[in-house]
């Protein structure tokens, strides 16, 4: 068990961050074992084919990758950098990774994997020299920064929302009932008794005092469980798993086109749909049985919101769909 002992001023000090490079890394166990989260299967599945596919990783890469989640799901530490503001950009915690010392590579590769020895594709860690290790290092960087531009990247704005919404709900039960209702329902492995904070079924043993530096909160969709920090001297933090992940790979529902009659009326729904190809106002009364004016009148709402644009063909002004608007209508084109 792991406990963190929080003053008062601890607890005024407890804020929350997000870490992008850290929900990269946490998912790579989720890659390894698909049972560790049946709610994954959706992204396991999808991340899997880009990455072995066309333009994805080549073997030597993805054994790499694979090297880094321990037989006891345990990961190097130095690859989780402690996130120094709300929201770092994820180059931003890669740099951290890339002046990480050799010397501490080493150490948290073995440890990650302790008590079994380092995989073939970690050996420079057991044998190697300090170049030999910040070349592994810096191996470990390029790999992680291709493997987050093709499989995390693309979610990364809906995970982000996620975690943003799981960030208000528990800022909410912190200022209406305290730290005992911060921490209630966080995961049944959490417990708040008497100031102190436990963390149980953890690897490591160890009791620290904040000691005014606060607490750390970091949600995770990809974390199956608390994470905290293994090194007793590190300021106290806390990585989570964030609420609402179940919702986070369900498919998104198409249009709706009587809700898109309700949100823009009916004339208007109806000649947007009729803008697939360029066509002028007189065609569209026509094709509507309206007089060309009405049309007019729709067509200027409709461009000022931006979901039709227009082009001048001789004497006639064409309309068409702007990308905007085949977005809203579900146009499979749409959407590059």
């Amino acid at each position: 068990m792991i406990s963190f002992e929080l003053g008062v001023e601890d607890l005024a000090d407890t804020r929350f961050a997000l870490s992008p490079l850290a929900e990269a890394v946490l998912s790579l166990r989720v890659l390894r074992d698909p049972g560790l989260s049946a709610l994954h299967l959706p992204w396991r599945r999808e991340a899997l084919r880009t990455l072995e596919g066309p333009g994805g990783l080549d073997g030597a890469d993805r054994e790499l990758l694979a090297a880094l989640v321990a037989r006891r799901f345990t990961l190097p530490d130095f690859l989780t950098p402690r996130p120094e503001v709300f929201a770092p950009a994820f180059e931003e915690e890669l740099a951290v990774v890339a002046r990480t010392p050799p010397g501490e590579v080493r150490r948290d590769l073995l440890a990650a994997h302790a008590p079994d020895p380092a995989p073939a594709a970690l050996a420079a860690a057991a044998d190697g020299d300090d170049t030999a290790v910040a070349r592994l290092r810096d191996r470990i960087r390029a790999v992680l920064a291709a493997y987050w531009e093709l499989v995390i990247e693309p979610g990364w704005p809906r995970m982000r929302l996620v975690l943003e919404a799981d960030m208000t709900y528990r800022a909410r039960q912190l200022a209406v009932g305290g730290a005992r209702s911060l921490f209630a329902g966080m995961h049944p492995d959490l417990r708040w008794r008497d100031g102190v904070l436990h963390i149980d079924r953890m690897i490591g043993r160890f009791h620290a005092a904040a000691s005014g530096r606060g607490l750390l909160l970091v949600p995770s969709v990809f974390a199956h469980k608390p994470a905290p920090p293994v090194d007793p001297g590190a300021p106290p933090s806390l990585l989570y798993p964030s609420r609402g992940v179940a919702t986070l790979w369900a498919p998104v529902p198409g249009p709706d086109r009587a809700a898109l009659a309700s949100l823009l009326g009916a004339p208007r729904a109806r000649l947007l749909a009729l803008l697939e190809e360029p066509r002028p106002t007189v065609e569209l009364a026509r094709r509507l049985g309206v007089t060309p004016s009405a049309v007019s009148q729709h067509l200027r709402v409709l461009y000022g919101a931006g979901l039709v644009a227009r082009a001048r063909d001789g004497r006639l002004v064409l309309y068409r769909r702007s990308d905007l608007g085949d977005r809203l209508l579900g146009d499979g084109r749409a959407g590059g």
